[in-house]
């Protein structure tokens, strides 16, 4: 669906554009990084409004500083039980997971 303005594209035109149609491998991987950012994003917004650093967040769950700066900085993917542990022993918080067809 193009915008009424020639010079406006939205995010959706912008993606198929560059990245193609959902569903093909080059967008997949795409929507799977932005994934993996939004995960290490609400971690970091998370440890702000509690008011912790990384180091006493990671003390509390069990892991290491630099392993939670990673997962903040989208260079390494947490696995599912790590991040279980970081939200709910280290945040104090609940983690949800849903699956979409």
């Amino acid at each position: 669906m193009k915008t009424k303005s020639k010079n406006i594209t939205t995010l959706e035109e912008f993606k198929e554009e560059h990245y193609g149609k959902i569903g093909t491998p080059k967008r997949d991987e795409l929507e799977a990084g932005y994934e993996n950012f939004k995960i290490g994003a609400m971690i970091h917004e998370a440890r702000l409004q509690k008011g912790m650093t990384q180091e006493q967040l990671a003390e509390k769950a069990g892991t290491t500083k630099s392993y939670i700066s990673k997962i903040e900085n989208n260079v390494k993917e947490a696995r599912f039980s790590t991040l279980q542990k970081i939200v709910e022993i280290g945040l104090g918080g609940h983690l949800e997971l849903s699956i979409r067809l």
